[in-house]
């Protein structure tokens, strides 16, 4: 009889968080720096982020229920990591955390030093650390509220029991409010009466302007935040953008934190819900029916093309359009993959677009994230016209196949058929002229330009981050700039020449499983920029670990992982438990090495303990 007792399983190493350090400082303090030592005895959750992203604002918003329902045990810390070379810049951070309302110590970190001390690779990740300062999990992309909320009340009973739990009011501070007529304005409308329309984004609301662009003849909206129908004091809104008229007396409101289309009665000022549920969109969900009953992602722009109402899609990387006759949305364009991929509206790939203009047989298409002007045919086949992927960015003038854009937000028709660009991370107003292929500068020194409207001979420019309305002359000559040109910040990975390993890792969040009732549970899309890189390991497949051949004569590249899992709770007495996707892009830089790693972990959910 053998009495020796089992070797107990080895427990997985603890990891102590490093520090958090960025030469921006921080924001929302009061003026105090902060450190890990500070948190100690708080559930941290540190919130990589960039405010180009529509994920990482998604994220901010899905993060407000958990910092309100725990606010004396969690502290959420935003480290602003920039991917555009505009988001270095200070003046830029401080303006994009009153912009999105975020209510919580931000770091900036301009030369991403705690990002690359976490070893992030996506926008955005979470990782939560625990009372006594180690790392406990991991999240990349979006949706992962729900296992967060339940890690914070599993860390919360742990430590209350071990007495390592400190309670009490967090280290926000909240910055002074600041006067004016509009904060942070997104788009704008010319009415036919000669006034304005405005979405006043940071303040929730629609503005009617007088002709000078300066002069509020009425607010819509009542200044807070939510999804109300009704008269102009009541109605309410959430970080609404884009401006369309349907007709004369009708304007379709995109109502991008609610997922929704509003229509608001220019006669009356009355407000109605046109589509969506308030509900955000995820993979799965329906794409086309009855405009009420599906949900939409983050519509930052509309425009009125071929009789719909084309809804640039920015959550989804994808164009909608809402049927005004039959009261239907549906996909127009674009796959929910993140990229530059031109063809049948079926097959094209976009990033986060932002921006519509109808002009003649063409919807112009501002394709934020690519730094890119995409345009639409009347068939539905997309074209790129200036741009050419996620990572090459820059403010050159010249043929389009040279020129360059930084992240634009907006697109605008001008009377001679060409189209006006607005640059944003450029502080830029661009035109490309169609019939000659050149892209050209019409005016600079625009703070954050978000849109543009023609009024007579004059264009009126929304300066966001100076929030007014600029008018100026359409000028005959443009302003030509020679060109600087930028490519996205993060270093490359040494990978293994001609041999890697990806593995995404995914641990289901306690208490559920990998959902497969309806087929496989998960999904992996691998290409490569450019695509020689990869000999083989392209498309997709239902494993998250795949064994990439790279061609050793194409030393670096950038590889681009689509991954996503779908779990259920694992409750056997539900008869219909709660399920949930996880999806995340990246878009890794690699370079071939022969000291270079065999193996190329990307963290979709847990810890990756090899």
């Amino acid at each position: 009889m053998d009495d020796t007792a089992p070797a107990p399983e080895p427990r997985t190493p603890r990891v102590r968080a490093p520090e958090l350090t960025g030469r921006g400082g921080w924001l929302n303090t009061g003026g105090r720096d902060l450190t890990l030592a500070d948190l100690r005895g708080r559930v941290v959750v540190l919130d990589f982020w960039t405010f180009c992203c529509v994920n990482c604002l998604h994220v901010l918003d899905e993060l407000r229920e958990l910092e309100e329902k725990h606010r004396d045990t969690v502290v959420i810390v935003g480290v602003h990591s920039p991917k555009f070379a505009h988001e270095a810049e200070h003046t830029a951070v401080v303006d994009a955390v009153e912009r999105y309302g975020v209510e919580h110590p931000v770091l900036d970190d301009p030369e991403l030093a705690t990002w690359k001390q976490y070893a992030v690779r996506a926008w955005p990740t979470l990782v939560v650390v625990d009372p006594e300062g180690y790392v406990v999990a991991q999240h990349a992309g979006e949706g992962h509220a729900h296992a967060i909320e339940r890690l914070v009340a599993r860390l919360e009973e742990e430590h209350t029991a071990k007495g390592t739990l400190r309670r009490g009011a967090g280290p926000y501070v909240p910055p002074e409010p600041v006067a004016g007529e509009l904060r942070f304005p997104g788009k704008a409308l010319l009415l036919p009466s000669g006034n304005l329309l405005v979405s006043d984004t940071t303040r929730h609301q629609v503005v009617e302007l007088a002709a000078d662009g300066e002069s509020v003849l009425r607010r819509i909206g009542s200044g807070s935040r939510g999804l109300t129908d009704g008269p102009p004091g009541t109605a309410a809104f959430n970080e609404p953008q884009g401006l369309a008229l349907l007709d004369e007396a009708t304007v379709v409101v995109a109502d991008t934190v609610n997922h929704a289309l509003r229509r608001l009665d220019l006669a009356t000022g009355v407000v109605a819900t046109l589509a969506g549920t308030g509900r955000q969109w995820w993979q799965g969900a329906p794409t086309e029916g009855p405009a009420r009953e599906i949900a939409l992602s983050s519509p930052w722009d509309v425009a009125l093309f071929g009789g719909r109402v084309w809804i640039a899609m920015a959550g989804v990387h994808q164009l909608w359009t809402y049927d005004p006759v039959a009261g239907t949305v549906a996909v127009a364009a674009g796959t929910t993959n993140e990229g530059l991929v031109d063809g049948p509206g079926h097959e094209a790939w976009f990033a986060q677009p932002s921006g519509l203009a109808a002009a003649g047989d063409r919807l112009w298409v501002a394709d934020s994230e690519t730094s890119a002007l995409r345009w639409v045919d009347p068939e539905g086949v997309v074209h790129t016209a200036v741009g050419t992927g996620l990572f090459d960015f820059g403010h050159r003038d010249g043929p389009a196949e040279q020129a360059l854009l930084q992240h634009p937000l907006g697109v605008t028709a001008l009377p001679d058929g060409s189209v006006a660009v607005c640059d944003t991370y450029n502080h830029a107003l661009r035109r490309f002229d169609p019939a000659t292929g050149e892209l050209t500068t019409l005016a600079t020194d625009l703070r954050e330009p978000s849109d543009a409207v023609v009024a007579g001979a004059d264009v009126v420019v929304v300066e966001s981050a100076r929030h007014r309305l600029t008018r100026l002359r359409l000028p005959e000559e443009a302003v030509r700039v020679e060109g600087v040109a930028h490519r996205t910040r993060r270093a490359a990975t040494e990978v293994a020449v001609g041999r890697l390993r990806l593995e995404v890792v995914f641990q289901a969040p306690a208490g559920q499983k990998l959902d497969t009732s309806l087929g496989p549970a998960t999904r992996l899309l691998v290409s490569a920029t450019p695509p020689e890189l990869l000999l083989a390991g392209e498309g997709a497949g239902t494993e998250l670990a795949r064994t990439l051949e790279l061609d050793p004569a194409v030393p670096e590249g950038v590889l681009h992982v689509s991954a996503m899992a779908a779990s259920c709770d694992d409750d056997p007495d539900k008869v219909y438990p709660a399920c949930h996707v996880h999806q995340q892009d990246w878009g890794v830089p690699v370079r071939q090495s022969p000291a270079g790693v065999a193996r190329l972990p990307l963290v979709l959910a847990g810890l990756d303990t090899q």
